[in-house]
């Protein structure tokens, strides 16, 4: 598995592009899966100095996004889109590992 495994959509590769670039050089976005939510797991998603020496990087016109290994499992095939709708704006996950997802969009089960 690796992160060539993740498709970005154009839209979610410009916001993050727009994320970074007010950060520091070497930043990095970080989608990562952790327990918890209505369905068992959530995504998560943070900005980063660095990627970590274990993370697998996707690089995308100027978008640099990190997953450490554990969630890379979990995402190998999703599609993360960047969504602005009149719910607001957000990161979303379509991802085909998923057997159930709460309304959320957040939240899912394996």
């Amino acid at each position: 598995m690796t992160a060539s495994d993740i498709a970005l959509t154009e839209q979610a590769v410009e916001r993050i592009h727009a994320i970074l670039s007010n950060e520091s050089p070497g930043a990095v976005f970080r989608v990562s899966v952790e327990g918890g939510g209505c369905s068992g797991f959530q995504y998560q998603f943070a900005v980063e100095p660095a990627a970590g020496v274990e993370d697998a990087l996707l690089e995308q016109g100027g978008a640099r996004v990190a997953i450490d290994p554990t969630s890379l499992g979990f995402l190998t095939g999703a599609r993360i889109d960047f969504v602005d709708d009149l719910m607001g704006q957000s990161f979303r996950v379509e991802n085909p590992n998923a057997t159930a997802s709460c309304g959320c969009g957040t939240s899912f089960a394996i």
